[in-house]
């Protein structure tokens, strides 16, 4: 693997990780959204990963991360039973998004310590690369 391919690997981890942290702030600034329907209500959405596997050579393992798509749970939504509210429904029951906060807190941590770690993989390549040319 060339040198220069750790930045792109990085890069990709980055990426999908920032995603990541945008579709957990989404889902976090969406969990009290109230609606009086199904359809409408919020619903909490992951990224699904994969990996970029090496055209070249086969036998090379991946060589990044690429985002397949962004799923919605199927989680059940949290239906309430509250009749005054003035999004309820004709049976006076509003429903609220299927996010979890403590999910999502642990999902932003996860994230955001993924996109640190392949932010020191290119600090490191990086440097690698001048000690490198250095001793030239």
């Amino acid at each position: 693997m060339s040198m220069f391919k750790i930045f792109d690997t990085a890069a990709t981890g980055m990426s999908a990780q920032s995603l990541r942290l945008n579709l957990v702030a989404s889902n976090l600034a969406n969990v009290d959204n109230v609606s009086s329907s199904i359809d409408e209500t919020y619903k909490a959405r992951q990224a699904v990963f994969g990996a970029i596997l090496n055209q070249v050579n086969p036998d090379d393992p991946a060589t990044g991360v690429q985002v397949k798509g962004v799923v919605e749970s199927d989680a059940p939504l949290n239906m309430e039973f509250a009749p005054n509210h003035p999004m309820a429904n004709e049976e006076g029951y509003i429903f609220r998004p299927n996010v979890n906060v403590a999910e999502e807190m642990a999902n932003m941590i996860s994230a955001s310590r993924s996109y640190q770690s392949n932010v020191e993989v290119v600090t490191t390549a990086k440097k690698l690369m001048s000690a490198t040319l250095r001793l030239g």
